[in-house]
């Protein structure tokens, strides 16, 4: 697996959410938008893109009558998610002084 900066990871509450996702199995929106302290429609647009280029799932279920919307990182989106902080590791190797 070649590193390489990805622009997905390139904003901090995506880089924010994909680092909860690989150490919890699954982390639903309420607890990201506590955790992350962002409005419900930053969130969710950022989830969305990271959901389009299918680095995350999404489920959604009931718990009584309340939706609870839970997301999980794929294959894919850890391996992205590792090359991108590999790049990041060796970019800050590079130029320490």
């Amino acid at each position: 697996m070649k590193e390489q900066f990805d622009k997905a990871f390139e904003n901090v509450v995506r880089l924010r959410i994909m680092s909860v996702l690989m150490v919890n199995e699954e982390y639903d929106f309420n607890s990201f938008k506590e955790l992350l302290d962002v409005t419900d429609g930053n969130l969710a647009s950022h989830l969305k893109s990271l959901e389009k280029q299918e680095f995350i799932i999404v489920r959604k279920s009931f718990v009584g009558r309340k939706t609870l919307t839970t997301y999980r990182a794929t294959s894919p989106g850890k391996e992205a998610f590792q090359s991108h902080l590999s790049f990041l590791e060796n970019l800050i190797k590079e130029n320490k002084s």
